[in-house]
Order: C-alpha cells, then sequence, then structure tokens
C-alpha cells in the first residue's frame, strides 16, 4: 500500500475539460521521510515508518533525535507506519508525490472535527418534540424514553444519547486524485476529507 502524510489546507473547486465542476480538497503531502524498515525476520511483519514536518531540535527528545539521525534527518513532528508497504524505499528515502498519478482512485484517514458534549438532536439526527415557537416547553430536544420499564426495566447497550461528538478517526473512500502540484507539494482529492484546516492527514493508494 503506498502511502503519504500530508496537511489539510482547505477546500475548492475546480472545472474537468468538460466544464463539469468539482469540489475537491487541498492537501499539502510530503515529502516524506523513511525513518524505519521493518520485516519479517526482525520484527514479525512488514512495514514502513515514516515521518513529515520538521521540528525543532530542542523540542525533541534525544531518543528522538538519534532515531531520526539513523535516517540522516531533522526530527519530525509526525511519525506513522505502514503495514504491508509495496514501497521498495530504504532508510533515509524520500517520499513524494511521483506515488501517485492523476485519476488515481485513493483513500484519506483523518481525524473529525471535535464537537463537545452535545445532545441527541446534533449528535443523532433526533427530530425533537413539538414546534418550536414562544411559550414551548424545554422538552423540544429532550431524547424521551430511554428505558423499557414493562419488560427489561434497564437501558440497552448503545442507546442513543447525548455524548462526547467527533474527534473519530474516519477513512474516507472512493476519493480521487484530480490534480497534482508537484513543485508545490499539493495534491488536489476530490470531495471531502476529515479534520480542520491544518490537520494531518494519510493518504493511501
Amino acid at each position: 500500500m503506498k502511502s503519504i502524510i500530508g496537511k489539510k489546507i482547505g477546500m475548492t473547486s475546480v472545472f474537468g475539460a468538460d466544464g463539469k465542476q468539482t469540489a475537491v480538497t487541498i492537501i499539502e503531502a510530503g515529502p516524506c521521510v523513511v525513518t524505519q524498515k521493518k520485516t519479517v525476520e526482525t520484527d514479525g511483519y512488514n512495514a514502513l515508518q515514516i515521518a513529515f514536518g520538521d521540528k525543532k531540535e530542542k523540542h525533541a527528545l534525544k531518543s528522538e533525535v538519534a532515531h531520526f539521525a539513523k535516517a540522516n534527518t531533522a526530527p519530525k513532528k509526525i511519525v506513522k507506519e505502514i503495514r504491508n508497504s509495496e514501497s521498495d524505499k530504504n532508510v533515509g528515502d524520500s517520499i513524494t508525490l511521483d506515488i501517485f498519478a492523476e485519476g488515481d482512485d485513493v483513500e484519506v484517514v483523518g481525524t473529525t472535527k471535535g464537537k463537545g458534549f452535545q445532545g441527541v438532536v446534533k449528535r443523532h439526527g433526533f427530530s425533537g418534540v413539538g414546534g418550536q415557537s414562544h411559550g414551548q416547553h424545554d422538552r423540544s430536544r429532550a431524547p424521551g424514553s430511554i428505558g423499557n420499564s414493562s419488560d427489561a426495566s434497564r437501558v440497552f447497550k448503545g442507546m442513543r444519547m447525548a455524548g462526547r461528538m467527533g474527534g473519530d478517526r474516519v477513512k474516507m473512500k472512493g476519493l480521487k486524485v484530480v490534480k497534482i502540484f508537484a513543485e508545490k507539494n499539493y495534491i488536489l482529492v476530490s470531495g471531502s476529507v476529515p479534520g480542520h484546516n491544518g490537520s494531518i492527514v494519510l493518504i493511501q493508494k
């Protein structure tokens, strides 16, 4: 699996040769550095450890500095492990947008925006009770009955209730590479990807 780490820049739209408008997400992807290569013989599985985004050495642990020094690179902010990687890269090699081409199908993994503690109307799409006007009761956004008083006399697991919303790891599938600007390390992916602008995402082919 070919992968690269990137930073979400924002969204825009582009027009194709047929005049069709497509919403795209701009991602600054790479360059990433291979900082460790794991094999079945040494670790029991195949994987590549890649890193993205420079970090000041004074903000890194001594163990981190020594680890990245083996790859002849400065300390990095983001480190991810890619299992079953098809890449033939070695420690110290760079991974750029050359692994992708326009029209490729990709998956993007990211963390959704955190919404904090939310009620059932926003979190689960409940319709609420009654109309919204002056003089209405204070239960219009309440969840209603959550248990069965005549039979089980308890609340079942998985009941949709108020709680923390967002901040989930999500994989968006079925996206396409619309445009690549290799000189700026920008890749335009169709549709939206999880996370706020500036968040870290993983693009997989």
